[in-house]
């Protein structure tokens, strides 16, 4: 690559840095909001409420991540100027150029994707749910290859995950799988992959070496502040427990400390067999259970303002979000976005921020429009 077109990324890249500096990188703000939560760690009733000081402590590291992500920027900035200069005077410093404008290119991309988590729980942990679709052991493999590259996403953005329920395949794969992911702005890269997700390929499983299409489906919801209160009637619940099973169960396949909580009114079923007293699943299987509630409440609402507006958004079983093709061609796409990619094996290794970042952008764009 020669010096003119690195110049025009440059060029391009600072002009993408100026409203990222503007939203939420304002080095002032920043700092007195820092001033200020620190200020709270300092009163003598700081630790009187504990949850309450651990939610200042990690806004605090919140505050102190994106002051780092700015200086990063700048510092970034400032080194590739002075090797431009370096190379004006005759130094061969063109791949080092090279390499600095590809890290801010990636220190932007993620900026970027920052700039637009912006909703009211998207700093939240998420609670990822992965089901297979109909098809037997065909979905039930998917549906692993899906758990496995949603792993691989956690491991390399830096989250934690928890198992809370695993309900393994009948001869592969998996039937579902319920965890939590821990992690800043967890819940607000991830609910970027609510749907079916589609797959074609020619099965593993089929000794003519047929094509198949399988189906499984995603969704994530915000892990809850207690400050959010959902009303549940006892009377609404029926809890049953059974001998729990699979990955995290395991250790206590002896007894019957698995729970499975049913919402008699919705219908909606959790289960968590990760713990080991039954007193534990059924805490975690109720923060599961409010969490879903919560989002089923929100998507009423979506779909009144559908009604009011006209729009019609169903997502039904046979309008898969995305497609995942590997057999007669390569091919990813987002079919909501139009984002797609023939590189295939990154993406189901984890690697899924171009798809996250496409579909924020199409949801940022779509609330300027309405405001509009």
């Amino acid at each position: 690559m020669g010096i003119e077109e690195l110049r025009e990324r440059f060029d391009s890249l600072k002009e993408r840095i100026v409203p990222i500096r503007r939203v939420i990188f304002d080095p002032q703000r920043k700092k007195l909001e820092l001033t200020k939560l620190e200020e709270q760690t300092s009163a003598p009733d700081f630790w009187n409420d504990n949850e309450k000081a651990q939610k200042v402590l990690k806004k605090i590291s919140a505050v102190k991540d994106e002051i780092a992500l700015s200086e990063k920027l700048n510092s970034l900035e400032e080194d590739i100027d002075v090797l431009f200069e370096f190379f004006k005077e005759g130094e061969d410093v063109l791949g080092e150029i090279a390499e600095k404008i590809e890290e801010l290119e990636k220190t932007v991309s993620d900026a970027e994707i920052k700039m637009m988590l912006s909703g009211p729980h998207d700093r939240n942990n998420a609670i990822l749910t992965i089901h297979s679709g109909s098809g037997g052991t065909e979905s039930q493999d998917w549906a692993q290859m899906l758990f496995r590259m949603y792993s691989r996403y956690i491991e390399k953005k830096g989250f934690e995950k928890e198992i809370i329920d695993y309900q393994p395949g009948d001869e592969a794969g998996i039937k579902s799988v319920t965890m939590l992911v821990k992690g800043d702005f967890a819940y607000g890269l991830l609910k970027a992959e609510n749907g079916v997700h589609r797959l074609v390929r020619i099965s593993p499983f089929d000794a003519n070496k047929r094509r198949h299409t399988s189906f499984a489906s995603v969704l994530a919801i915000p892990e809850l502040d207690d400050e959010i209160d959902i009303e549940i009637n006892e009377k609404d619940l029926r809890i049953d427990t059974y001998r729990s099973s699979g990955a995290g169960g395991q250790h206590v396949n002896t007894t019957d400390s698995a729970v499975r909580i049913t919402h008699l009114p919705t219908g909606l079923v959790v289960c968590c067999q990760n713990e080991r007293s039954q007193i534990k699943n059924r805490e975690v299987a109720m923060k599961v259970l409010k969490a879903r509630l919560y989002e089923l409440e929100l998507e009423k609402q979506r779909k009144r303002q559908e009604e009011l507006t006209g729009e019609k958004k169903e997502i039904t079983w046979g309008s898969q979000i995305r497609s995942y093709v590997l057999h007669p061609y390569r091919m990813i796409k987002d079919h909501r976005t139009g984002y797609e990619t023939g590189n295939v094996d990154p993406v189901l290794d984890g690697e899924l921020d171009e798809f996250i970042k496409a579909y924020l952008v199409m949801t940022a764009n779509s609330k300027s429009g309405e405001k509009a």
